[in-house]
């Protein structure tokens, strides 16, 4: 597997470089590659993580034969509602962030699936509805759940956060150099009888808070990515997914996961590499090798970005790393 993505700025919520007259809000990312990515079985059972506007499930359905199965999860309710243009009876949408995968599907009476495959982060409706309160590209109410039904807005944690609480986020989440400027800003507006509860307000403190930033950037770009990946616990989720997905992968079930900045694409490399090398044993240990731990996944192929024609078509999937995995026969 190739290295890991090397600016993670370069991520979907980043729209300062891309020309927004070029966006097409419902372009699948690397479709063909991920769903290749499974090698579908015609009478297999799977699972698409992330259903968003459903490009990847549809795909998988055309390669399902009558018996196959598809079950896919959101927790966007209006992911939900487009799911419902599905009408096939091998099709199950189920309102929920994918980790509650495990405790649903056994509750559907599945235990083990054929295929996996979770398209991360935001999505390209998520961003170009101006009310959800991701880009900075309009002025909106400051909202930034995934989930609107429940759970705390952006506006709510910058109303209550502390200034220490508030650097780590944008320093950890964001990777952003000038965290404790910005988050030393955010909280003088908010002690000054301002409190910060739209997208405009929140560009603005960032830009008066920043010296110097990467040309071509929005200067908020990180702090809005840092806030989103908070506010909806976006990198602990993937954390406790990573192992419901290999237990829940039968023998040669597949693993197809598509990244779109370091953070997330980190914590996906790791997983992997753990389960191929489980050599864990201290050095010297005398054991025979056959006693080894053996490994739990295998790695195929090598990161799959999408091609020139790919980002042209959709610019906004330039930094999209797709890695697979194959479920191996040990327990």
């Amino acid at each position: 597997m190739s290295e890991l993505i090397s600016n993670s700025s370069s991520n979907l919520e980043d729209d300062s470089v891309v020309d927004p007259s070029s966006i097409n809000s419902h372009v699948t990312v690397l479709l063909d590659e991920a769903v290749q990515a499974l090698a579908i079985k015609p009478d297999g059972v799977y699972v698409d993580g992330t259903f968003g506007r459903g490009g990847h499930s549809k795909k998988i359905l055309e390669q399902l034969g009558p018996n196959g199965r598809l079950i896919a999860f959101d927790r966007d309710l209006s992911a939900i509602e487009s799911s419902k243009a599905i009408t096939d009876p091998r099709f199950n949408m189920v309102h929920s962030h994918f980790a509650g995968m495990q405790d649903k599907l056994v509750g559907m009476g599945i235990t083990k699936v054929d295929g996996i495959l979770l398209d991360l982060g935001i999505s390209s409706p998520q961003i170009d509805e101006a009310s959800r309160g991701f880009s900075f590209r309009y002025d909106a109410p400051l909202d930034m759940r995934m989930d609107q039904s429940s759970g705390k807005t952006a506006a709510d944690f910058l109303a209550n956060t502390t200034e220490q609480v508030l650097a780590e986020v944008i320093k950890n989440y964001g990777e952003e150099r000038f965290a404790k400027q910005i988050a030393r800003a955010i909280i003088t507006e908010r002690n000054d009888g301002r409190a910060i509860t739209t997208t405009g307000q929140l560009t603005k403190v960032v830009a008066g808070a920043i010296t110097r930033f990467e040309p071509g950037q929005n200067p908020a770009t990180r702090t809005f990515q840092a806030l989103r990946i908070h506010v909806n616990q976006e990198l602990e989720e993937l954390a406790l997914t990573m192992p419901q997905c290999l237990a829940l992968l039968a023998p040669q079930g597949r693993l197809a996961v598509i990244s779109f900045h370091s953070l997330e694409d980190r914590i996906v490399k790791q997983f992997v590499r753990d389960q191929v090398n489980r050599d864990d044993l201290p050095a010297n240990f005398p054991v025979r090798a056959a006693e080894l731990p053996q490994p739990k996944l295998k790695g195929i192929g090598k990161t799959i970005k999408p091609s020139a024609k790919e980002i042209k078509r959709n610019p906004r999937s330039r930094s999209a790393v797709l890695r697979v995995a194959e479920r191996t026969n040990v327990a």
